[in-house]
Order: structure tokens, then sequence, then C-alpha cells
């Protein structure tokens, strides 16, 4: 192991080239118009493993494609797979980057340098850490000390539509002992962490209409319906006062944090008071008596994006607005499904209309939660590998979604370890996105450690 760690970093100029070719493809998944880009990064990707060995392909979809290869190691050894995503979001606003989101620059900073492009964190230079890990383990032992799949991703950037109904296509082919995902965060600079747990989501978009037009506020205040003010009463009905959600049966199915896990989290070293200044807050919103931790990873939440409706433009009109519109998301935890949670929560707004007002809905994302096995036998293994290469690791929750590893369980029936080299800095989905150089050769590192641990 030592030779192919030395191997890694005298060939870190290579390794980046190959990464900076990647995130020059704009793969796009949500703009029809970059669907041949998206086709280009599948092709990339595929090749690139089929460089390094692997019998790879690119699997058209009803969507864009998937990319699957396999490398062989020991039939006694575990068969895991490596889940990653190719494509990426949209760089607008463009006038906000420093530089073209597309060509990759190296940019110092703080005694590290970051690597700056659109993808650079989210998900590209995350998923070639485990690529390149594999390429140097077997330019330097000519094998792996595992079996290996992979199942590159082009959409998971737009909805993640074509997913379930491949894995359950390639169900055969995607059998594995395990799902290895990178696509999460660091705890801190310098703690690689395990995501333990990952909280689903429900996302609603709401339309409440009293009366057929806008009305003249001296004509008729007072006496019409107004769908702002039902709106805003329905919206402020939903949260309880001491910060809970007050949807009957919300909590149905909630569990308590193990007391492991509770340990472990305070163990951690977290600054509450911190966490909200910095973003020039002080006051925990959610429920009274639950630390931030515990809200912000294992307590279910609702959450308003969003609420339009009648005149909003310069100037001022006086109208009653008949139309008012609002997009709002549940985040859940273990323990709650989110068609159980939509249909609570479509029953809770139908009941509190008044006479002359009705409502309609539509969907945007149903995802469950995901909370890793604690008897997971590869998280020893992996923690240890980690702390090897870092001088320490910790397991960690996150208030994220990540639907594909709900699907993966669903539909495989195998468990994830979550492995994370992200900074909490990193601006993805933002412009400037980075990926610090450390973090690339960390994972590396860190792979090629995880890997030799588990193949034993």
């Amino acid at each position: 192991m030592t030779d192919t760690l030395s191997h890694i970093d005298a060939t870190m100029d290579d390794r980046l080239a190959r990464l900076f070719e990647f995130i020059r493809i704009p793969s796009i998944s949500t703009d029809p118009s970059y669907a041949p880009e998206v086709a280009r990064a599948a092709d990339w990707l595929a090749q690139s493993l089929t460089d390094m060995g692997a019998d790879a392909k690119v699997h058209p979809t009803t969507g864009h494609p998937m990319v699957v290869g396999h490398l062989d190691g020991p039939s006694d050894a575990p068969h895991v797979l490596f889940y990653g995503h190719y494509d990426v979001q949209p760089p607008d606003p463009l006038e906000l980057w420093n530089t073209d989101p597309f060509e990759p620059v190296l940019v110092p900073v703080d005694g590290d340098t970051h690597i700056v492009g659109r993808g650079a964190s989210d998900d590209k230079g995350a998923l070639m850490t485990f690529v390149e890990a594999c390429r140097a383990l077997i330019e330097t032992k000519g094998s792996l000390p595992i079996r290996v799949s992979f199942l590159f991703e082009g959409e998971e950037e737009s909805g993640s539509r074509s997913l379930p109904g491949f894995l359950e296509s390639a169900a055969d082919e995607l059998a594995c002992d395990v799902v290895l995902v990178c696509d999460t965060d660091m705890w801190d600079r310098e703690t690689p962490a395990v995501t333990t747990m990952l909280r689903g989501l429900v996302g609603q978009e709401m339309t409440i209409k009293a009366g057929d037009r806008d009305l003249h506020s001296g004509m008729f205040g007072n006496a019409a319906a107004n769908a702002l003010t039902v709106m805003a009463d329905v919206l402020a009905s939903l949260r309880t006062e001491d910060g809970g959600v007050a949807i009957d049966g919300f909590y149905d199915g909630v569990r308590d944090l193990s007391a492991a896990t509770a340990e472990s989290w305070a163990s951690l070293p977290f600054d509450e008071a911190g966490f909200l200044e910095n973003v020039g807050l002080h006051t925990p919103a959610g429920e009274d008596g639950q630390p931030v931790l515990h809200q912000v990873w294992a307590r279910p939440s609702c959450e308003i994006h969003g609420i339009w409706g009648g005149y909003s433009e310069a100037g001022f009109k006086t109208v009653i607005p008949y139309e008012a519109h609002a997009k709002l998301s549940f985040r859940i935890v273990a323990g709650q499904d989110p068609e159980t949670i939509r249909t609570a929560f479509q029953d809770h707004v139908q009941a509190k209309l008044p006479a002359d007002c009705s409502v309609s809905f539509s969907d945007h994302g149903l995802s469950p939660a995901w909370a890793m096995n604690e008897e997971n036998p590869f998280l020893a293994p992996t923690l240890a590998a980690l702390a090897d290469e870092w001088g320490r690791s910790t397991t960690c929750g996150t208030g994220g979604s990540i639907p594909i590893i709900g699907a993966l369980r669903e539909k495989l029936g195998v468990d994830a370890l979550l492995v994370g080299f992200g900074r909490f800095d990193n601006r993805i989905h933002s412009p400037n996105e980075k990926y610090d150089l450390s973090s690339f050769r960390g994972g590396m590192r860190s792979w090629v450690r995880i890997i030799e641990g588990l193949g034993q």
C-alpha cells in the first residue's frame, strides 16, 4: 500500500489532468440543449474505466445514459458498488464566476489550493477520487483486492427520473455486498466522516383559488375571500408554537436517536451559536429542547420556499387576488413514509380551507429517508482506514437528501457507506464551485486504504 500511496503523490499531475478534462465537459442534465454533452461525459467515463481494464458500457435510458463498469478481484473478496453522478448544475449566473466555469483552474488559498470549476466538487472531483484510487492500485499491484462495480448516473441533478427503472432492470448486474458513495462532506477540514443518516424529501407546490377573478378591494374588500390571506393562514397552521409541525400523525414512526449515536454526536466539536451566527442568526427556530445538530440531522422539518400571488410589480394595485401559490418541502427521517406525509399534508390543507376556496397540488420530489444499519460490517474498517490517512475519523449525519441511497437499498437490498471528502465551503450549485486539492489527494489515498482494508 505504501507503494501505491507514493505512486499517487508522484503522478498527481496526470490525475489532475484527467479530472480537468472531465470538468471541461458541460454535462448539464436539466437543459435539453446540453444532452449531447451529457452523452459525451458518459462516453468519456466509460472509456476512462476501459483504459484501466474495466468491462465498461454506456447504457441508454429514457433520460440520460448510465455508465456501468466492473473490475475483477478475488472471488471470495467483498463486492462493492461505487455510485457517483457525472451531470452538473447549470453555472448561472455566469457574471458571478471569477473564471470560465468549464475551464478548471488551480487557485492557491490559505495554504491549500482550490480546484475551481462547475462539478469540481459535486460530483466529478469526488467521483474521480475513487476511480483514480482503483487506477493507482492496478498500476502498482496489477489488480484489486476486492471486486468493484461502478454505477455513474447522468441525471442526479435533474431528478433521477430514469434511475428506478434502470435499477429494476439491472439489479442482477449491480448485485453487491455494499454500496460506496462519495457525495458528502468531511466533518471539518481535518476530519473525514462517514455519513450514517440522510433525511428524505417531500416537495409540494400548491395553488389556492377563491372566486374566478381578481377583485377591486374597495368594492369587494371584507366580503370576498382573499386567496393570499387564505394561503397565509394555511401556511401558518403548519407549525406549532414550540417549533414543531402541526400536521396530524406527522411524527408517527419517528424514533429517538440511539444512545450510542447521541453520545457520538455530543462529542463532536460543534458550536451551536456559531452555526447560526455565521448566517446572521442567533436563536434556533426548530423544536424546543432539541439540539441544533439533532434538528438538522435527525428531526423532520417543514419549510416554505416561496409564496406569490396578486400584484407584486412596481407601483401599487389594489386587487384582491383570487389565486395564490406556494412551494414548500418536508425533510423526513427514518420511520416516516413520504407518501403518507404527502397525504397528511394535503388533508391538513383541505381541512383548513374556508368556503368558496379550492386547492390543487403538484409534486416536487418524493424520496425516503435513510439510516445506515449500525451493524454494518464495513463501517469499522472504513473508519480505521480514514484514521490511518488523516489521523482521525468520525461518523455524522446530514440534513440533506440523496434519493439514490434509498432506491439502492430498495432495489438491491444492500446498505451504503457514504464517505465524503468535500468541505462545507465548496459552494456546490453556486458560482466559483471548488474542490480542495488536499481533498482530491486525501480522497484518493483514503480510498486506497479503504479498498485494502475491505480486502482484508
